[in-house]
């Protein structure tokens, strides 16, 4: 069975909404747990902290990518824009298994959803970069994060 590629503005609405329940239930679940952690030893709050803030950016640039392709359905971007703008920035790395067994099991596992969706999101948005006409220029801030790279490999 061969996947396909093709975004649809019904698959986009429906991982809009899939991901709006995430964040909602993200901060719902941080919140709760800050407040439970308030006593907490150092190490619990400093692993709960670094798991919001990434999980929050996850969930933001997953919004953020689906709202430019939303926008592209409704008429309001056109393919050049969607292409400079649509882009999914690349998946933080991986979260330290010890800072996430100081969380709560269900804070945890809001976390693995939220990085499953980011990689499901990062499959459609590579397929689609990969379908795109030959000779499309690459956006700009990946020539310039290309040219930081080559920097730091060489010096």
């Amino acid at each position: 069975m061969t996947q396909t590629t093709t975004l649809t503005p019904a698959i986009i609405e429906s991982l809009y909404d899939e991901a709006l329940a995430l964040a909602e239930d993200a901060r719902d679940a941080f919140e709760f747990s800050a407040g439970r952690e308030s006593g907490a030893p150092g190490m619990g709050r400093i692993a709960l902290s670094c798991e919001a803030l990434r999980t929050t950016t996850r969930m933001m640039h997953a919004l953020a990518w689906l709202l430019n392709h939303r926008a592209y359905f409704a008429g309001e971007l056109s393919e050049s824009q969607l292409r400079r703008h649509g882009r999914l920035p690349p998946p933080q790395p991986a979260s330290d298994a010890a800072q996430m067994a100081l969380l709560a099991p269900e804070v945890a596992e809001l976390v693995a959803r939220s990085v499953t969706l980011y990689d499901r999101l990062g499959w459609l948005d590579r397929a689609w970069q990969q379908h795109l006409p030959q000779g499309t220029p690459p956006p700009a801030l990946d020539h310039l994060r290309a040219r930081i790279d080559r920097a730091f490999a060489t010096g």
